[in-house]
């Protein structure tokens, strides 16, 4: 596929081939040429070079990584690959997605224009860039271009760099590039390399570089050298083939393709006709006002809208702006005429963007609008592409608009491809259109959404089914609703029960798969539906009206659906779809949907547990770890988004939000918002004030009790008369707490009924009354004391200290049993113990069997899960244990005794529980808790060290031991209270009084020292750090916590029968009662809606509630979105935005003067010339009046004459006369145009003396800048500088690379004056000047530098040795030679010793090319001080002075023998440390026939000069330097050398 395109033409009359190469640079020469590339002995010399027969296609050699080392500020690289002009576009596409993983276009944006450099206005280059690349990356398309760092293409790399992204797979910017064009395409080659490419190549050359911010580069081989256009067929295929390619996988359109078109040649519109001219038509966009074909393509697009022909004038005038645009003939000019006509033909495919047109959209939208229009789709294909792109405002504005047709299920259809493809604001655009979600979604439609094929999503889906079935998924396996049911409810867990699992669900899914599979088979009768047709609702009406607070079944309405005899279940709406989002992980799809729809706190609160369960099973599965963490962060923002409702609804109507939180919500499972953030384990929420407030009400009950309540509770409970002097609060005080299951199971609806002002009344008020009271006033009287007893006791404050009290009773009865004689039978306290725990443990297994859950062993799991409840059934079951045993004799009875002693343990343990309640108490129990649990692995660790030591001491001490259970008491006793301090000094000599010693009893106290270190030291600081450290953290987190426990330890006491075992029983008595008896009235439905602490609204209430809700919504967004309004970064942001917007302003006003101040100045010109004109029209009639004048007086006074004068002599006088006056015009005139009109004497010449003054004026008036700006002396040049480069090699001495800048800087220069500026020297002569202008600081305006440049002899010279301009050349070689020193320089100082303190350096030196004369020169910075010369160029030296100059001709040996005797520095002058002009002398210079460096370099001569005269001195030895006379092989002076001239040695100067 990959192939690199050779050529093997060979010609022998020529030198070039016409492949662009040399014949001696073709790979024939290095190897043999295929024998059928040999041109015969009939072939003629005068056969035409072809591709395709003159070159040879061979495997690339040239593809991998360029790196781009232009910018330091971000990272360029980009993937390359060399192939051949006739590569397949299918495997290029496919090389592009598979080996350089791009992503799939979704649009290719290619883009044409000119290649050379040209410069854009600012709002065309702005609108051009930002449009492109906003297109680019808000669609995902590519862009293709020439890849070259000219013209358009350089464009679309700034555009890339100034508003692209830094992630390379989003930089889809290609560029298609011929291989022969590319400046220093050899440093490319390389099968799979990383090669660094510097884009800033030679000013002079023809070639082009490779723009830096592409990300991909074709390099196409057509087998030439410096031809371009040959990749322009190649991208065509390409461009064709991609558009063959679909949108997206779910869609069938192929992938648009749109034209950009910027400036252009003539070549550009012949492109333009080949695109709007192909099947199907490639629409074209124009930048108008970028210049050339763009706006001749513009201009005749205007001016033949509505089918206008045009004007022979404007025609013609057409024609004259072809001609002066592109510098043709008037024939070349009517050809491309004809072409433009052509494209007008097609001009519905062509759209002109004016930057400049007030009705400006965004250039982005433009180029997406002009894509739909121009491919003539229709509406839904459209939707389709713009759904592929995400581009919602495109398809609001040009699709989806009023009037427009659609298709039977096409809006249905893209809203299933806008859920799949998780575009969130289609998905939007299609609700705010109508789509209802009651309609839209259908079991197949869910199914689907659920099925799809999403990679890891679905693969983790898959594993939560398979956990949720506990069995195993095969291949292919299609997900169910009733699937998604259990995956609902294994995250959410607990009681909770999906819908997709109820009875009536099952069978009506099973009924429509039966339905579905006989239509298919065609055994179904015609009256059956189709699968898309049958649709779940839920009931026409969401709220449903109670007549009581259990409705019955036939208010439950239900729809029947044709064909089905049974009713079908109430699905589908914004929460099934929130859920399919939440389970698909996506999340701001999840956060779009659960804006609308009914319960959206709850929504929040399931969304949160849900994605906090996912965390879970992802750890739990060893997933990846992103993934947990993902589903975290997930959670986490559903959790803080649920606070933020709650506050929001808190803050506007309190009670309301705590109707929100405890209302009873059919679509969750008949939960509440409470229940769902508990079992999610939602701290905040639950710890929120709204939570607790209401936590705060449900625990106070009806009693209104602020002060001293324990101690009104107290003498209430045991002064029962007590009870009516307490306050009670009103009904509507008591509208938002719920109803607990006991209350409705008693049925006191009707007690709570009564009006709200008796509740108010004081005992005194309501005993209080006349005589004569009548029956019913009575029995209101005692219904009203009972209902005030029962409010009473039934409060949870209440029932706690109820219990309590009894508990602690308890605990006394059972010490007292527990602290005497146990005697063979009970006595009345061991009976009372006895019937409490009995009652205890009949109160646990109501609990258990009246819990949430349906099945037994979920029961037991949820019940268990709490440690209070598994202390309690392990104190039951060891009294249980020990109440059996005390009933036989010894030794049972005192094992039994036994048990009571521990057992009464955990009772006495249970009383933290009680203390958990209290607000104070209750933080230390949580950080206890903590503490407790966190310390297992230190005491593990404690427990080894322990036994380690207990072992080895015990089996020291005691050899002898027979096999015994003390063993194990004696290898742990000592060492554990060792722990605490006991050291047992007495025990610690193990010898005997007669000192018998067991063996090796020497180590025990060297190993107890050890291990009291270790364990009393170490370890037992340590788990003291770690408490310290868990209560300091738990300290400022433990009372949210502790709130977050308040709602069990509430919820315990609040369902809880308020008699105290062992009363209890009575009320278990009374509940089976009144629960046999309801049993008989209600379904197990309804039981399980009965369940549970919830608040049952009537429909208008939840109506209500519903609204409230969702004006809580809006306003938390409302408040939400000005937050992001006013925050400081949205006003960096949009102040950025203006700034950027005045900057383009002041750029377009400061182009706008300038170019006003143009205009004038020619105008003024204009003006001043023809004021000359018209005072030289008004002098030379003014001499032309006067010569009439004069002639008239003649004729007048020769009239007079008495005599007659001779013809003779009148004649000449006459002539003469005349003579003279046009003599004298012409000096007039002639002084007229030469000298200034205030030199000008005469009362004739007063008009033009006065017209010229005036026009001096004038012209004064308009060299007056407006606005006032700075001129600048001198004359214009431009800079070229090395610059610096990094390298990635891995030489330290090559790290570095210099390169010329791209282009020149611009400076103004002035000369100094001759007697200060002239210098000269052997072959160059030089000048000051000063610098009065640069630009980009190439140069420090104000500064003298020294301009040189070699004397015309000299380029006379070496005009022979150099192709071009020998001057360049000579230029380019004096600056790498003083590049070179100033290299060798720096490495010296680095390696110098450090007590040789002067650091030398050499001047910069740059090129600069002089306008006037096309002058090349070299400049660096002029040198102020006393100028000193070291050595000269012939190897002589002057007699140092100084450290500095010894150190100076030290550095002239060290090059010696640092090049291994191939250069010499030499020539070193300059102020101080400050060095400038050497010369680098090569031994070899001269025998190559070429020059590396200078014209002054004398090559052995010089060197053999400074060997013979050069003194080493301390520099050179403490350079570690020998002397080269000394040492052999150094060149030695003989009769046979010939003295340099003293013209060499001026040359060197």
């Amino acid at each position: 596929m990959s192939k690199k395109v050779e050529c093997y033409y060979q010609e022998r009359e020529n030198v070039k081939c016409c492949c662009g190469r040399l014949m001696g640079e073709h790979s024939w020469q290095e190897s043999t040429l295929p024998l059928s590339l040999c041109p015969g002995p009939e072939q003629g010399m005068e056969e035409k070079w072809s591709m395709m027969v003159h070159t040879k296609a061979s495997p690339t050699d040239a593809y991998g990584i360029i790196d781009f080392q232009d910018t330091a500020t971000r990272v360029c690289r980009a993937k390359y690959i060399r192939v051949a002009v006739d590569s397949r576009p299918e495997a290029l596409l496919q090389l592009m997605l598979r080996e350089w993983q791009m992503e799939r276009p979704k649009l290719l944006l290619t883009v044409q224009g000119g290649s050379e450099n040209f410069v854009l206005p600012p709002k065309v280059k702005q609108a051009f860039s930002k449009g492109l690349i906003n297109a680019a990356l808000s669609t995902g398309a590519w862009i293709l271009t020439d890849g070259i760092n000219t013209g358009v293409s350089k464009y679309v790399g700034d555009a890339v760099k100034t508003f692209g992204g830094h992630d390379l797979r989003k930089r889809n910017t290609i560029g298609i590039t011929p291989w022969g064009m590319i400046d220093n395409n050899m440093d490319l080659i390389g099968r799979d390399v990383f090669r660094p490419y510097q884009p800033l190549g030679n000013p002079l050359s023809k070639r082009a570089c490779l723009n830096g911010f592409h990300s991909h580069f074709l390099l196409v081989d057509d087998g030439t050298l410096g031809k371009h256009g040959c990749q322009e067929g190649l991208r065509r295929k390409l461009e064709k083939h991609i558009q063959l390619q679909k949108v997206h996988p779910r869609l069938k359109q192929g992938v648009p393709v749109v034209c950009v078109v910027v400036e252009g040649g003539p070549a550009i519109v012949s492109t333009v006709l080949d695109y709007i001219r192909s099947a199907p038509p490639v629409p074209v966009f124009v930048f108008e006002g970028s210049g050339k074909a763009a706006d001749l393509l513009a201009f005749l697009h205007k001016q033949t809208a509505n089918n206008r022909e045009l004007d022979e004038d404007i025609k013609e005038d057409f024609l004259v702006r072809i001609g002066d645009v592109f510098g043709i003939e008037r024939a070349e000019a009517t050809d491309l005429f004809t072409l433009l006509q052509q494209c007008m033909d097609h001009r519905q495919s062509i759209t002109i963007f004016d930057p400049e047109s007030e009705d400006l959209i965004a250039p982005d939208a433009a180029i997406l609008t002009s894509t739909l229009k121009g491919t003539k789709a229709s509406p839904a294909e459209q939707l389709s592409m713009t759904l592929a792109w995400d581009r919602a405002d495109i398809a609001q504005k040009e699709i989806l608009v009023y009037g427009q047709h659609w298709q039977v299920g096409s809006l249905e259809q893209a809203m299933v491809d806008s859920l799949v493809m998780d575009r969130v604001s289609f998905v939007k655009l299609l609700i705010d259109n109508g789509m209802t979600m009651s309609r839209f979604l259908t079991v197949d439609r869910l199914e689907e959404l659920y099925n799809t094929k999403q990679g890891q999503t679905q693969q983790f889906l898959h594993h939560l089914v398979e956990d949720a079935k506990q069995t195993s998924l095969p291949v292919g396996y299609r997900l169910s609703l009733i699937d998604m049911g259990l995956v609902i409810e294994y995250l959410i867990g607990g009681a909770y029960r999906s819908t997709y699992t109820r009875k009536n669900f099952r069978a009506a899914y099973s009924r429509i798969l039966s339905s579905f599979t006989k239509q298919r088979l065609g055994l179904g009768t015609k009256k059956a539906r189709s699968l898309q047709d049958l649709q779940f609702f839920r009931t026409a009406q969401p709220y449903k009206s109670k007549e009581s607070s259990l409705p019955s079944e036939k208010s439950h309405r239900t729809d029947i659906i044709p064909g089905l005899s049974a009713p079908l279940p109430c699905p589908f709406n914004f929460n099934d779809l929130f859920v399919w989002a939440v389970l698909q992980q996506r999340q701001q799809m999840a956060l779009f949907l659960w804006q609308y729809g009914e319960e959206a706190l709850a929504r929040a609160v399931v969304a949160c547990k849900l994605y906090r369960s996912m965390a879970f099973q992802a750890r739990q599965s060893n997933m990846d770890d992103n993934l947990a963490e993902r589903f975290k962060a997930f959670s986490l923002e559903f959790g803080q988004l649920a606070v933020d409702v709650l506050d929001c609804a808190f803050q506007q109507n309190e009670q309301m939000a705590m109707k929100l939180l405890t209302s009873e919500m059919e679509a969750w499972s008949h939960f509440t918002c409470l229940q769902l953030a508990v079992s999610s384990c939602h701290r905040p929420f639950v710890s929120h004030s709204c939570t607790q407030t209401l936590l705060t009400d449900l625990w106070t009950g009806p009693l209104n009790m602020r002060k001293n309540s324990f101690l009104k509770i107290i003498l209430s409970l045991l002064l029962p008369p007590a009870i009516l002097l307490l306050e009670f609060k009103s009904r509507a005080e008591m509208c938002h707490v719920p109803q607990s299951h006991e209350a409705m199971l008693f049925g006191l609806e009707s007690v709570k009924s009564q009006p709200d002002a008796e509740r108010g009344l004081s005992f005194q008020n309501k005993c209080r009354g006349p005589g004569s009271e009548t029956v019913p006033t009575v029995s209101a009287q005692w219904l009203f004391w009972i209902r005030t007893i029962y409010e009473f006791y039934s409060a949870p404050v209440v029932k706690f200290w109820f219990h309590t009290v009894s508990y602690l009773a308890f605990l006394m009865l059972f010490s007292f049993v527990v602290l005497v004689k146990m005697e063979a039978q009970p006595r009345v306290e061991e009976w009372m113990v006895i019937v409490y725990i009995g009652s205890t443990a009949v109160e646990k297994t109501r609990e258990v069997v009246m819990s949430e859950p349906r099945k037994l062993s979920q029961k037991l799991k949820i019940w268990f899960s709490e440690y209070w409840n598994a202390s309690d059934f392990v104190a039951i079951v060891l009294f249980v244990v020990g109440f059996v045993m005390r009933w036989f004799a010894d030794p049972y009875r005192t094992a039994g005794r036994i048990a009571y002693c521990l057992d009464i343990i955990f009772w006495f343990v249970r009383v933290l529980d009680l203390l958990a309640v209290n607000k104070h108490a209750g933080p230390y129990l949580t950080i206890i808790t903590k503490m407790t649990s966190n310390m297992f692995f230190i005491v593990v660790m404690m427990m080894i060290v322990l036994l380690s030591f207990g072992v080895s001491r015990k089996a020291i001490l005691s050899p002898d031991e027979e096999p015994s259970w003390s063993l194990a008491r004696d290898i742990v006793f000592q060492p554990y209270w060792m722990i605490f301090g006991e050291v047992y000094a007495g025990e610690i000599d193990a010898c005997d009084e007669d000192g018998s010693c067991p063996p090796a009893s020497f180590l025990t106290p060297f190993l107890q020292a050890v291990y009291m270190f270790f364990q009393y030291i170490i370890m037992v600081n340590i788990l003291i750090a770690f408490f310290n450290n868990i209560y300091f953290d738990m300290a400022s987190t433990s009372n949210k916590l502790w709130r977050y426990n308040r709602y069990h330890y509430i919820m315990t006491y609040l369902e809880r029968p308020w008699l105290p075992p062992p009363l209890i029983l009575f009320s278990h008595m009374a509940l089976t009662v009144r629960g046999i008896f309801r049993r008989f009235r209600q379904d197990a439905e309804r039981e399980e809606r009965g369940s549970g602490l919830k608040l049952y609204l009537g429909h208008e209430d939840r109506k209500t509630l519903y609204e409230f809700e969702e004006k809580c919504v809006e306003v938390y967004f409302h408040e939400k979105t000005e937050d992001a309004n006013s925050s400081q970064l949205s006003r960096i942001r949009a102040t950025a935005e203006r700034a950027e917007e005045m900057c383009a302003m002041v750029v377009e006003v400061s182009e706008k003067v300038n170019f006003i101040q143009l205009n004038l100045s020619e105008l003024d010109g204009q003006l001043g010339q023809l004021q000359d004109l018209s005072a030289l029209a008004v002098d030379t009639l003014a001499l032309l009046s006067a010569s009439d004048s004069l002639h008239h007086k003649e004729a007048r006074l020769a009239r007079a004459s008495r005599h007659t004068l001779p013809r003779s002599w009148t004649l000449p006088h006459r002539s003469g006369s005349d003579s003279d006056g046009a003599n004298m015009q012409r000096r007039m005139v002639k002084a007229c145009k030469s000298t200034p009109p205030s030199l000008l004497k005469g009362s004739t010449l007063m008009g033009c003396k006065e017209s010229m003054e005036r026009n001096n004026l004038m012209r004064l008036a308009h060299t007056i800048p407006f606005p006032p700006v700075s001129v600048f002396g001198g004359e214009e040049v431009s800079v070229y500088s090395l610059e610096e480069a990094s390298s990635v090699s891995a030489d330290p001495e090559s790290r570095s690379v210099a390169s010329w800048s791209s282009r020149g800087y611009s400076a103004m220069l002035q000369p100094l004056p001759s007697e200060e500026g002239s210098l000269d020297g052997g072959i160059r002569q030089g000048c000051r000047m000063l610098c009065t202008w640069a630009e980009q600081d190439v140069l420090k305006p104000g500064m003298v530098y020294i301009v040189k440049a070699f004397k015309p002899e000299v380029v006379r010279a070496w005009q022979k040795y150099f192709h071009g301009s020998a001057a360049l050349q000579l230029c380019l070689r004096e600056i790498q030679q003083q590049r070179a020193a100033q290299k060798m320089m720096q490495v010296f100082n680095q390696i110098k010793p450090d007590d040789l303190h002067h650091s030398p350096r050499f001047l910069d030196v740059s090129l600069v090319l002089w306008h006037s004369n096309g002058q090349w020169l070299t400049i660096e910075r002029n040198l102020t001080g006393d100028f000193r010369k070291y050595n000269n160029n012939t190897g002589e030296e002057i007699a140092p002075c100084c450290s500095l100059e010894d150190l100076l001709l030290a550095f002239s040996h060290w090059t010696y023998e640092y090049s291994c005797k191939e250069l010499m520095v030499l020539d070193m002058q300059g102020v101080g440390e400050e060095l400038t002009d050497p010369t680098v002398i090569t031994a070899d210079d001269q025998s190559r026939g070429e020059m590396v460096f200078g014209p002054d370099n004398l090559g052995d001569a010089a060197i053999k000069g400074f060997v013979q005269k050069h003194s080493c001195n301390l520099c050179c030895h403490r350079l570690g330097l020998k002397d080269l006379r000394e040492r052999p092989g150094s060149f030695e002076s003989s009769s046979e050398d010939e003295p340099l001239s003293e013209q060499e040695e001026r040359d060197g100067d």
